[in-house]
C-alpha cells in the first residue's frame, strides 16, 4: 500500500518543530512521503533527509504550493482522499475498508483545515470526536491501517540500528 501525507499550512516559527514531528511520525508509521504547503525554507525536508540518512529507508519530503491540484491529481490517478478530523467517520468503522485501498493520500491541517479539504476527500476520517492534534491522529491512523506490522520493518540500508533492550540504550552501527 503506498501512502502519503498532505499536510495543509503551516504558521511560521511557531509550527517547525510540529512539522518536523508530523513528517516523523509519518516515516516512521509506514507513510512514503509528505507533502507540505506554506514552508518556506528546506530545514524540515534537511532534518528528515538526515534521519533517513541514518536510521534507513527511503521517505521523501516535497513542499508544495498548491494542495488542492496534488489531491485532484491524486484522486485522477486513481487514489484515495482521507481527511483526518473530528467531525469524520469514526477510524475503526473504516479501518478495514481503507486497508483495500492501493493508494492513499492522508490530509492533516497544522490550522483550520478549509471545507475543500472535506469536500475533495473520498472519506473524513475521524480519530475522536474532541479536539486533538494531527501528529497523534497521524500516528493512530497510520498504526490502524498498517496493524502494528510497520514497526517490525527493518532498512537494508540503515546506519543506526536500535537492539531492544530492557533497560539502557543499546544502538548497532551499520558500516
Amino acid at each position: 500500500m503506498n501512502i502519503s501525507v498532505l499536510r495543509i499550512g503551516h504558521r511560521l516559527v511557531r509550527d517547525d518543530r510540529v512539522t518536523t514531528h508530523a513528517a516523523l511520525v509519518a516515516r516512521a508509521f509506514g507513510a512514503d512521503m509528505i507533502y507540505m504547503t506554506g514552508i518556506l525554507d528546506g530545514s524540515i525536508n534537511d532534518t528528515v533527509t538526515s534521519v533517513s540518512k541514518r536510521w534507513g529507508g527511503r521517505f521523501n519530503v516535497k513542499i508544495i504550493q498548491d494542495w488542492k491540484s496534488l489531491a485532484k491529481a491524486w484522486k485522477k490517478e486513481g487514489g484515495k482522499v482521507a481527511h483526518l478530523t473530528m467531525y469524520g467517520i469514526n477510524i475503526d468503522d473504516i479501518a478495514e475498508r481503507l486497508r483495500k485501498e492501493s493508494k492513499i493520500l492522508v490530509i492533516i491541517g497544522a490550522e483550520k483545515v478549509p471545507q475543500e479539504a472535506y469536500d475533495l476527500a473520498d472519506y473524513n476520517i475521524a480519530i475522536g470526536n474532541q479536539p486533538h492534534s494531527e501528529i497523534a491522529a497521524l500516528a493512530i491512523f497510520l498504526d490502524r491501517i498498517f496493524t502494528g506490522k510497520q514497526f517490525k520493518r527493518t532498512f537494508a540500508d540503515a546506519n543506526l540500528k536500535i537492539v531492544p533492550a530492557e533497560k539502557g540504550k543499546k544502538l548497532q552501527e551499520n558500516k
